[in-house]
């Protein structure tokens, strides 16, 4: 498994900068993740080995049948290791040592997928076997290894106690769903992950599988959220396509609804069930922006080290470091470019919404630019990177606003900077 080197070029960087980033762009920062999985998948080996693990030969063992198969199906290790969890469970290991004996189940994943023939042993977690990409088994008696047997059209499993069924309906088999939708001939397919332990680490909203019904309303949001994208963001929605390849639903936050991103989990947007379409579609267009920015900072570092230096976000409740605040930024300059135009599709009480989410988020944005700039905490690049995104929103700045929409954009701020002084005093 071999790994290439990455670099931005100076047209693509400053494409970034302005809150955008053609296809070809966002492929060469979907590239450089694929190399990062690489890179944790040889950091775990060599963290284990380290380490004297006692599940090191496995660990190896399963490593070896991973590059073996990418040799003659490239296309099945290929997908197995760009799934998002493959990263966070590396990063998670090589710094825990915690399960470094998991990679025979990315093995077990890529061998399905290729239908070749083999034998894996599979340690099982929480009586469950969690193969990413696929989905889990969960076992019917007690086991803390499954052997994994693979072979030309199908798959299945044995503990010493019998034998139990990969795939389709099987007893204790769950496959991680497929959602897509399509609109003028442009698609967007989605897995639906939530089973898999690493999804969205570091969040406490997890929640359980979809039911079938919770599973039809994601379809039908997505069908509208991409219909909205494709029809009025087209460049928005050509990012999204290329860059976002797993949803993880989250339990509902006590008001609204919340949505995240990972930088360990490229390519997973963690949201709870949007009210509609519009929501899931700004919400694709927000975490999209945190996605792309999270890749770049892999390549370039844009920020120093935190010197504890914490500042006001017009978007959270709290004090944020310099790292943050770039993250926060870059987002709402997505979701200022997202209102811009969605405004001009609005009608009545809802275009003076709209523009007030416009006018609202550009001088959030802006006013964040500024303190980035001013703070001393970017790098070089950094501050080449911010003075891009300030430019983007100057351009933004003279497009007039209702005024009943910047009345209601000035108030909406207002409160939100008193309320912080209060909470922050």
């Amino acid at each position: 498994m071999n790994l290439a080197e990455h670099r931005i070029p100076a047209e693509a960087f400053d494409e970034l900068a302005a809150g955008a980033g053609g296809v070809e762009t966002v492929e060469r920062l979907i590239a450089a993740q694929y190399s990062k999985h690489l890179l944790l998948l040889r950091g775990v080996l060599e963290a284990a080995r380290g380490a004297r693990h006692p599940a090191w030969p496995q660990a190896r063992r399963a490593y070896d049948l991973l590059a073996s198969i990418q040799s003659s199906h490239p296309e099945a290790v290929d997908a197995v290791l760009r799934h998002p969890s493959v990263g966070a469970w590396a990063r998670h290991t090589i710094v825990t040592l915690d399960m470094p004996e998991q990679m025979a189940a990315l093995a077990a994943a890529a061998a399905i997928r290729a239908g070749v023939t083999c034998e894996v042993d599979v340690a099982v977690i929480d009586g469950a076997i969690h193969l990413p990409s696929l989905g889990q088994l969960t076992l019917d008696h007690d086991a803390t290894v499954a052997t994994v047997h693979c072979f030309p059209g199908g798959s299945e499993v044995t503990t010493g106690r019998g034998f139990m069924r990969i795939g389709g309906d099987a007893p204790g088999w769950r496959g991680l769903r497929s959602l897509s939708a399509e609109t003028d001939s442009r698609r967007l397919e989605v897995l639906v992950d939530d089973l898999d332990p690493h999804r969205m680490p570091g969040s406490d909203a997890l929640r359980g599988p979809l039911t079938p019904q919770e599973a039809g309303h994601w379809q039908e949001l997505l069908e509208e959220g991409w219909a909205l994208l494709v029809r009025h963001h087209t460049p928005v929605a050509e990012q999204v396509a290329v860059a976002i390849s797993v949803l993880t639903p989250l339990a509902p936050p006590p008001g609204g609804m919340s949505s995240a991103t990972s930088r360990e989990t490229f390519g997973c947007v963690a949201m709870s069930t949007p009210p509609d379409g519009h929501a899931l579609a700004v919400t694709l267009a927000h975490e999209t922006q945190h996605a792309k920015l999270s890749a770049l900072l892999d390549i370039v570092p844009l920020t120093k080290p935190d010197d504890g230096s914490r500042y006001y976000a017009p978007w959270r409740d709290d004090p944020r470091p310099a790292a943050g605040l770039l993250q926060g930024a870059y987002a709402y300059v997505g979701v200022t470019d997202f209102w811009q135009r969605q405004r001009h599709h609005e009608h009545g009480e809802a275009a003076v919404r709209a523009s007030a989410e416009f006018a609202r988020w550009r001088s959030a944005a802006r006013l964040v630019t500024t303190t980035l700039l001013d703070s001393g905490a970017l790098t070089a690049p950094g501050e080449t990177f911010v003075g891009g995104m300030a430019r983007r929103l100057d351009e933004w700045a003279g497009e007039p606003v209702p005024a009943a929409a910047t009345a209601l954009a000035a108030g909406a701020a207002d409160r939100h900077r008193s309320l912080w002084r209060e909470r922050n005093a």
